[in-house]
């Protein structure tokens, strides 16, 4: 239903023009003021152009003021920080406790700076005899068991052995210590 019908059935009541004097109704809203809070002007079609005209948003502000709203404008006025500068950062967030399967954060080089919190000792035999097949102390971090893991994989594949049997073994010791290992959660 139309305004026009709507106003003769009585179910809509336009609104006045707010120009003084004005007797149209005010379907077009126009600023009070650069604060959105003030509310806003309703006029007629003629008075919106003309307060659209002669009003300037900037009034009242001087070029350097100017140049900062329009600085801000891009990100809507709020504050920003470079990365890694403000709490909660990457820095922050590769501190925090989380499982990194891929060690992603750890090649970034994200979680270097990070206070990391102390595992408890190994209680699971199985844990125990799998940081004793990789020759390693009992709280190691991630990193430590996947550069002892590549050091011993070089030194044990077949290709590097020519084909003994002894090693072959040995690495298959070492893939399921390893895999073990992985899957307790080492960070």
């Amino acid at each position: 239903m139309s305004r026009e019908a709507e106003a003769e059935h009585g179910e809509f009541k336009p609104r006045a023009c707010d120009h003084e004097g004005c007797v149209g109704s005010g379907e077009f809203r126009a600023p009070r003021s650069r604060d959105p809070r003030t509310g806003h002007f309703w006029f007629c079609l003629d008075h919106v152009r003309q307060y659209n005209a002669a009003w300037n948003f900037f009034a009242g502000m001087n070029q350097a003021e100017i140049e900062q709203y329009q600085k801000n404008n891009p990100t809507w006025h709020r504050p920003t920080w470079r990365l890694g500068v403000r709490p909660g950062s990457a820095r922050d967030f590769a501190a925090a406790a989380w499982i990194d399967p891929f060690d992603l954060v750890g090649e970034a080089g994200l979680g270097q700076h990070s206070a990391r919190a102390e595992p408890p000792p190994p209680a699971d035999p199985e844990e125990r005899r799998a940081l004793a097949t990789l020759d390693l102390a009992p709280r190691p971090t991630r990193g430590e068991i996947k550069r002892r893991y590549k050091e011993l994989v070089k030194k044990l594949h077949p290709d590097t052995n020519g084909g003994d049997r002894r090693a072959e073994e040995r690495l298959k010791k070492i893939n399921q210590a390893y895999t073990y290992l992985m899957s307790c959660g080492y960070r």
